[in-house]
């Protein structure tokens, strides 16, 4: 029988790779019944510690203690035993499976043969009572992004923990569904649960915090109560710096019409979608989960057909076919989803950089390696991405390097549209400023782009003109210019705004 956690204390840990010193004696603390938030950049230790905590990994130096009693973690399974369940970053879920399969992974009901009947329906009960409307027998593969991401918790939570982990818990959620999760961590919270919450989403730690504790560089800055610090004094703790509003972006007088999109239409996806986007102009796209976004620039892009409408490339009509396609009609498109679209990750950062211009570098299908070599040394010279070499395997990067290699394959191209999905998706403060910079260097050389995001503050600070979709319909278009995150939460939730729409 397990022994109820009270109180776990980590002391003096620290923890090395080749390289890299990831710990460096880091004294943490979690306690029944309140919620820890852990922050840092991108590489300060945060996912170090806790896998240390989950038994992934094991610390070089530093001692753990359950209720005042020294434990030792060796094991996954060890942790699960004493009552730590763990949400990982990166889903661990089995696309070929169904819900419930998944939700029990490692933990199936059986006596002889599996209890498929009675996995099912204690499934349908964890979900309900996260309030979470998902079809158990649907396979994971099947789901979207957000869907996934929910079944990862509801398969932690099902094992009743006395500590939760959760490593970015709401990257793929819509807003919602975010406060369906903060509403259940505060009863798990009622309930005694003790609940360690890494996020770089930062109002996110004032909502459902108790604690905060901040890492950089292996080293810990410090506990405080979250009622002693605000986001910037966190924000400057993490970056060890201050930091000036990451939006305020120079506007620049928008030249001529790129992009037009008329009446597009996908079945079940989107309807009558019409817009432009000018150079040096950032129009963004927001809306809650399923409002279709995605689905529309993917079909600009070639990705996926549309149904009906019109796409103008620079007064053009065009029909793009596929992605080789839109490629050369000069558009890039940055995916929400890094690591199965926009990266591959066994492959080199150079190789990486110069997948979209392999048709034109190469030489009889023989790539022209001295071309190569030069368009990645001035794609990491020019984004400042962090590597030992071009020849360095991108899955070794950091999530923020991760992405400026993911948009730096589209600048080599010379892109005359971007699309970005969610680019500063699962990445630090510092590395989300570096982005924004990235975006403002393009819309100075006169790019065009589109942007998704589900920041609302990002949103309306990067963006020129916001276009807000609900259900697959555009609900409204608003300037930057004194929108304020209800006129965009209100549209996006089809509720009709008493201010008029600034076209």
């Amino acid at each position: 029988m397990k022994k109820l956690i009270k109180k776990i204390e980590m002391r003096g840990i620290s923890k090395s790779f080749p390289g890299v010193r990831a710990l460096d004696n880091v004294n943490f603390e979690i306690q029944s019944a309140r919620v820890h938030a852990l922050v840092g950049e991108n590489g300060a230790g945060k996912t170090t510690l806790v896998n240390i905590l989950g038994g992934v990994l094991s610390p070089d130096s530093g001692n753990i203690f359950l209720n005042g009693k020294e434990i030792d973690i060796n094991s996954p399974y060890k942790s699960q035993e004493i009552g730590i369940s763990f949400i990982h970053q990166e889903l661990s879920l089995v696309p070929e499976l169904n819900v419930s399969q998944n939700i029990f992974l490692g933990r199936e009901i059986s006596k002889g043969l599996l209890n498929s009947v009675l996995m099912v329906k204690k499934s349908k009960e964890i979900l309900k009572s996260l309030a979470l409307d998902i079809n158990v027998k649907k396979l994971v593969k099947d789901l979207n992004a957000g869907e996934q991401q929910l079944v990862e918790i509801a398969r932690a939570l099902s094992i009743k923990a006395d500590v939760i982990i959760m490593d970015e818990p709401t990257a793929a959620l819509s807003e919602d569904e975010k406060q369906q999760l903060f509403d259940f961590i505060r009863q798990l919270k009622h309930h005694g649960v003790a609940v360690i919450y890494i996020t770089h989403h930062m109002p996110e730690i004032f909502k459902v915090g108790d604690d905060v504790t901040v890492l950089r560089d292996g080293k810990c800055i410090g506990t405080f109560s979250i009622n002693d610090v605000n986001e910037a004094k966190v924000i400057k703790m993490m970056i060890g710096r201050d930091v000036a509003r990451f939006f305020n972006r120079k506007r620049a007088k928008p030249g001529k019409v790129v992009l037009e999109v008329k009446n597009l239409t996908k079945a079940d996806s989107f309807k009558d979608i019409s817009f432009v986007v000018r150079e040096r102009e950032v129009i963004g796209l927001y809306g809650l989960r399923g409002a279709g976004r995605t689905e529309i620039v993917r079909c600009i892009f070639g990705l996926d057909r549309f149904d009906n409408g019109e796409i103008f490339l620079d007064g053009e009509k065009i029909d793009i076919k596929s992605p080789i396609e839109g490629i050369k009609f000069g558009i890039g498109f940055v995916s929400e989803n890094r690591r199965e679209e926009g990266i591959i990750e066994l492959m080199s950062v150079k190789e990486n950089l110069s997948q979209p211009l392999l048709p034109w570098i190469n030489n009889y299908g023989w790539i022209k390696k001295k071309e190569e070599n030069r368009i990645a040394e001035e794609s990491v010279s020019a984004l400042d991405i962090k590597v030992t070499s071009i020849n360095q395997l991108v899955n070794t990067l950091s999530g923020g390097n991760q992405q400026k290699v993911s948009l730096g394959k589209w600048l080599a191209k010379d892109s005359k549209l971007l699309i970005f999905d969610e680019p500063t998706k699962g990445i630090d403060v510092g590395a989300k400023n570096e982005i924004y910079k990235i975006i403002e260097g393009l819309i100075e050389k006169g790019k065009a782009i589109l942007i998704i995001s589900s920041e609302l503050p990002e949103i309306i600070g990067i963006s020129d003109r916001i276009l807000v979709l609900h259900k697959g319909e555009l609900e409204g278009c608003y300037s930057y210019e004194g929108v304020t995150e209800e006129d965009l939460l209100l549209s996006a939730s089809g509720v009709i705004n008493e201010k008029e729409n600034k076209k």
